[in-house]
């Protein structure tokens, strides 16, 4: 097995061998207990390592609010790995996906048939690295909101983190609606980690579980500020709002 440091101070003290590759990483909590946040510390030093990306951040509209959060919090300007990542766009309207621009995917990733195409297209216009691709998820628990595809789009994102071990995985889900189905992902991702948070908008994180690795078994608090944790909040919020009613009349 594979590891990569982080060079983040309060991550390396938890995880002193780094991040197993290739691997699931499941960052499970509350809604707005900045998982995405936390994820973000592992993309900073997967993108650091010459790694390639491919983005999926649900609850962002367009990448611009996570290339704020990058740089605010890892001082990482995703602008300078331009050719090393391609987002996929969640768009509930659209059928199937299609090509935005020369790193963007717009596509509908409820249908798991979709997400299959929309990552393959994604992989294309990133340049290939030593180290692998990283497929970064935040916010997945929204797909379970359909109606006609929560099974099936539950059980392909089981089997990629149970399964898949040509790729390297980053996901969150808020445990806040279908906890039952959440923990279905919980048990079958290689490592699983829980943020939580106190007020006045404290977040704390613990690792439950990793694959192959040490780790020190103790939650930590987070050195991210009241206001960005209240920003990726509010964004969730107005997200949530949003998408919810579009995924349940999905087709």
């Amino acid at each position: 097995m594979k590891t990569l440091k982080t060079h983040i101070p309060w991550l390396d003290t938890l995880l002193p061998e780094g991040i197993p590759y290739p691997s699931s990483t499941l960052i499970s909590g509350p809604g707005g207990t900045g998982k995405p946040l936390v994820e973000f510390a592992f993309i900073s030093a997967w993108l650091k390592a010459n790694g390639s990306l491919i983005a999926i951040p649900l609850q962002y509209p367009t990448p611009d609010l996570m290339q704020t959060a990058m740089e605010k919090l890892y001082n990482v300007d995703l602008k300078n790995y331009a050719n090393k990542i391609a987002y996929i766009q969640f768009d509930p309207h659209t059928e199937t996906c299609e090509k935005l621009n020369n790193n963007t995917v717009k596509a509908n990733m409820v249908k798991p048939g979709v997400w299959d195409q929309a990552v393959i297209m994604a992989e294309k216009m990133i340049e290939k690295s030593d180290l692998g691709t990283m497929v970064f998820g935040s916010a997945l628990n929204l797909l379970l909101f359909s109606t006609k595809y929560q099974n099936s789009i539950l059980t392909k994102l089981k089997d990629i983190a149970q399964n898949d071990k040509s790729t390297t995985y980053a996901f969150a889900v808020s445990t806040s609606a279908y906890e039952d189905k959440i923990k279905i992902l919980e048990e079958a991702a290689d490592n699983l980690m829980y943020t939580r948070v106190e007020k006045p908008m404290k977040l704390f994180f613990k690792i439950s579980r990793m694959k192959q690795v040490k780790f020190l078994n103790k939650e930590v608090q987070v050195p991210i500020s009241k206001e960005m944790l209240e920003d990726i909040r509010d964004v969730a919020e107005s997200t949530r709002k949003k998408r919810i009613p579009e995924i349940r009349k999905i087709k």
